[in-house]
Protein backbone atom coordinates (compact mmCIF):
# COMPACT_ATOMS: atom_id res chain seq x y z
CA UNK A 1 0.00 0.00 0.00
CA UNK A 2 2.83 2.43 0.86
CA UNK A 3 4.42 1.77 -2.53
CA UNK A 4 1.31 3.13 -4.26
CA UNK A 5 0.30 5.83 -1.76
CA UNK A 6 3.58 7.83 -1.65
CA UNK A 7 4.00 8.14 -5.47
CA UNK A 8 0.31 9.00 -5.77
CA UNK A 9 0.64 11.82 -3.20
CA UNK A 10 3.82 13.07 -4.90
CA UNK A 11 2.07 13.08 -8.28
CA UNK A 12 -0.94 14.91 -6.83
CA UNK A 13 1.28 17.59 -5.28
CA UNK A 14 3.24 17.95 -8.51
CA UNK A 15 0.08 18.42 -10.55
CA UNK A 16 -1.45 20.79 -7.98
CA UNK A 17 1.65 22.98 -8.07
CA UNK A 18 1.67 22.94 -11.89
CA UNK A 19 5.10 21.36 -11.85
CA UNK A 20 4.28 18.80 -14.48
CA UNK A 21 6.42 20.64 -17.01
CA UNK A 22 3.48 21.80 -19.09
CA UNK A 23 2.62 25.45 -19.51
CA UNK A 24 -0.92 26.62 -19.75
CA UNK A 25 -1.65 27.28 -23.37
CA UNK A 26 -2.84 30.75 -24.17
CA UNK A 27 -1.44 32.30 -21.00
CA UNK A 28 1.17 35.01 -21.31
CA UNK A 29 3.99 35.04 -18.75
CA UNK A 30 4.57 38.78 -19.24
CA UNK A 31 3.66 41.13 -16.43
CA UNK A 32 0.31 42.79 -16.87
CA UNK A 33 0.68 46.34 -18.16
CA UNK A 34 -1.08 48.94 -16.05
CA UNK A 35 -1.40 52.70 -16.08
CA UNK A 36 -0.04 52.83 -12.53
CA UNK A 37 3.48 54.27 -12.69
CA UNK A 38 4.21 53.34 -9.06
CA UNK A 39 5.12 49.81 -10.23
CA UNK A 40 8.04 51.28 -12.17
CA UNK A 41 11.40 51.15 -10.32
CA UNK A 42 12.24 54.62 -11.75
CA UNK A 43 9.13 55.93 -10.04
CA UNK A 44 10.14 54.57 -6.64
CA UNK A 45 13.76 55.74 -6.87
CA UNK A 46 12.81 59.22 -8.07
CA UNK A 47 10.09 59.58 -5.45
CA UNK A 48 12.53 58.66 -2.68
CA UNK A 49 15.14 61.11 -3.96
CA UNK A 50 12.62 63.93 -4.23
CA UNK A 51 11.31 63.20 -0.74
CA UNK A 52 14.87 63.25 0.60
CA UNK A 53 15.73 66.64 -0.90
CA UNK A 54 14.12 70.06 -0.69
CA UNK A 55 12.03 69.63 -3.85
CA UNK A 56 8.67 69.49 -2.09
CA UNK A 57 9.29 72.95 -0.67
CA UNK A 58 8.56 74.43 -4.10
CA UNK A 59 6.78 71.66 -6.04
CA UNK A 60 3.76 69.38 -5.64
CA UNK A 61 2.47 66.71 -7.98
CA UNK A 62 -0.78 68.38 -9.05
CA UNK A 63 -0.58 71.86 -7.60
CA UNK A 64 1.59 74.87 -8.40
CA UNK A 65 3.52 76.25 -5.43
CA UNK A 66 6.59 78.41 -5.99
CA UNK A 67 7.44 76.22 -8.96
CA UNK A 68 5.23 74.35 -11.41
CA UNK A 69 3.39 71.15 -10.53
CA UNK A 70 5.33 68.04 -11.49
CA UNK A 71 2.43 66.92 -13.67
CA UNK A 72 2.63 70.20 -15.65
CA UNK A 73 6.34 69.57 -16.22
CA UNK A 74 5.64 65.99 -17.27
CA UNK A 75 2.93 67.05 -19.70
CA UNK A 76 5.20 69.69 -21.22
CA UNK A 77 8.30 67.53 -21.70
CA UNK A 78 7.04 63.93 -21.99
CA UNK A 79 7.89 62.39 -25.33
CA UNK A 80 10.85 64.70 -25.97
CA UNK A 81 14.02 62.73 -26.66
CA UNK A 82 16.08 65.12 -24.56
CA UNK A 83 13.63 65.49 -21.66
CA UNK A 84 15.59 63.47 -19.09
CA UNK A 85 18.89 65.17 -19.90
CA UNK A 86 17.28 68.62 -19.97
CA UNK A 87 15.33 68.23 -16.73
CA UNK A 88 18.23 66.63 -14.86
CA UNK A 89 20.51 69.51 -15.89
CA UNK A 90 17.87 72.00 -14.68
CA UNK A 91 17.65 70.15 -11.35
CA UNK A 92 21.42 70.40 -10.89
CA UNK A 93 21.99 73.87 -12.38
CA UNK A 94 18.74 75.59 -11.48
CA UNK A 95 17.42 78.36 -13.69
CA UNK A 96 14.54 80.68 -14.38
CA UNK A 97 12.34 81.97 -17.15
CA UNK A 98 10.75 78.74 -18.34
CA UNK A 99 7.90 78.80 -15.81
CA UNK A 100 8.02 82.48 -14.94
CA UNK A 101 10.45 84.81 -13.20
CA UNK A 102 10.92 82.69 -10.05
CA UNK A 103 14.34 81.07 -9.98
CA UNK A 104 14.73 77.34 -9.37
CA UNK A 105 17.37 76.69 -6.74
CA UNK A 106 20.40 74.80 -8.08
CA UNK A 107 21.39 71.47 -6.54
CA UNK A 108 25.09 71.17 -7.54
CA UNK A 109 25.86 68.46 -4.96
CA UNK A 110 23.28 66.13 -6.50
CA UNK A 111 24.74 63.30 -8.59
CA UNK A 112 23.79 63.29 -12.27
CA UNK A 113 22.31 59.78 -11.94
CA UNK A 114 20.10 60.93 -9.07
CA UNK A 115 18.92 63.99 -11.00
CA UNK A 116 18.11 61.71 -13.95
CA UNK A 117 16.12 59.40 -11.67
CA UNK A 118 14.18 62.42 -10.40
CA UNK A 119 13.49 63.53 -13.98
CA UNK A 120 12.27 60.02 -14.90
CA UNK A 121 9.92 60.06 -11.92
CA UNK A 122 8.51 63.44 -12.95
CA UNK A 123 7.99 62.30 -16.54
CA UNK A 124 6.10 59.22 -15.31
CA UNK A 125 3.48 61.57 -13.85
CA UNK A 126 2.17 62.57 -17.30
CA UNK A 127 -1.58 62.30 -17.67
Amino acid sequence: MKKIFIPLVALTVLIACNGGGKKDEGKDDKKEVTDDPSDNPDYQKGLNLIAGNDCLTCHKVDEKLTGPAYREVANKYAGADTAIAYLSSKIISGGSGVWGPTMMTPHPALAKEDAEAMAKYILLLKK
